[in-house]
């Protein structure tokens, strides 16, 4: 079993959404992508947000740097206007 859970997760990203707007992350699927883009990152270098000692994997870590809010899930549309 994943911990923290898909839904746990879900929650924790869409809870700095402002009421009617769009939801970051709308389903399982959306979840997992974001998190597999940022082991990704961690994978090439990025630093770890988190103490990882006890997390010895880039999938690990980025779950519990979503779980505890230290990086941002940013929607398509922002990534390209920050480019």
């Amino acid at each position: 079993m994943l911990h923290p859970s898909y839904n746990d997760l879900m929650n924790i990203v869409n809870s700095e959404v402002e009421p009617g707007e769009e939801l970051l992350v709308n389903s399982r699927y959306s979840i997992v992508i974001a998190t597999a883009k940022r082991a990704r990152q961690l994978i090439l270098g990025a630093t770890a947000k988190i103490e990882s000692e006890d997390l010895p994997k880039p999938l690990s870590i980025a779950v519990q740097e979503l779980f505890e809010s230290k990086v941002k899930i940013i929607s398509d549309e922002e990534e390209f206007d920050n480019e």
